[in-house]
């Protein structure tokens, strides 16, 4: 092994490594390698300083606002309906541990400030936009339906989505344009990094503790 690697240098296994190209077996098998070969484990360093840098002359673009939305539209729509048994009683559990911190009030929607956590929900389909302000200074999530609402019979049940845990309900949004709901310290703490999600549900929502109707609008939590 030289002391770089070029373009055109040939695909060694070190490469395929570091491309994620090996299989799972392969890839076990090239680490108990590596790990009794320092030349190798070398080489595949060289390979990864030279392939971090390929992409130093493409500058970033952002993507358009709606392609999160429906990216995580596809994503949830499929995974509402794989969540594990144990995953929907573990909602549901969460669910009613929490109640007692899910009773919105009607309250003016107040401005971000640089603390706080928000997040823009759109369901274009349903013509629906709401704003969402999490203070972690005083763990209280503010509502703001700015346009659009629930059918006819139907509400919105609002849930919080950490990782790849079962999604958390943090009640329903309020019939009123604007609402606050004071959030349990346990949960506040996972708001960072969260996912907020709006999903249409029967009257008194939904009745399983997890999502059960269409989920019309997701967005993540981001810095003001």
């Amino acid at each position: 092994m030289t002391d770089d690697v070029t373009d055109d240098a040939p695909l060694s296994a070190a490469a395929e490594y570091a491309l994620g190209l090996l299989t799972p077996s392969e890839a076990r098998a090239f680490e108990e390698q590596m790990n009794r070969d320092l030349n190798l484990r070398a080489e595949l360093v060289l390979w990864q300083e030279h392939l971090v840098t390929l992409t130093d002359d493409i500058a970033p673009v952002a993507p358009p606002e709606h392609t999160f939305q429906e990216i995580a539209n596809r994503l949830f729509g499929v995974q509402q309906k794989r969540w594990s048994l144990t995953s929907l009683l573990a909602g549901a559990v969460s669910a009613i541990a929490l109640a007692a911190a899910v009773a919105f009030v009607v309250l003016p929607a107040p401005n971000p400030t640089q603390n706080d956590l928000i997040a823009g929900l759109v369901g274009d389909e349903i013509g629906l936009q709401v704003d969402a302000v999490f203070d972690p200074d005083t763990n209280t999530l503010t509502v703001d339906r700015v346009a659009g609402g629930p059918a006819e019979g139907r509400v919105f049940e609002i849930w919080l989505i950490a990782g790849d845990d079962a999604p958390v309900s943090l009640g329903l949004l309020p019939d009123a344009p604007n609402g606050q709901v004071q959030i349990a310290t346990e949960l506040a703490a996972l708001f960072a990094g969260g996912v907020l999600a709006l999903s249409d549900e029967p009257p008194g929502g939904s009745p399983t503790g997890a999502p059960t109707g269409d989920v019309v609008a997701v967005a993540p939590f981001s810095n003001v």
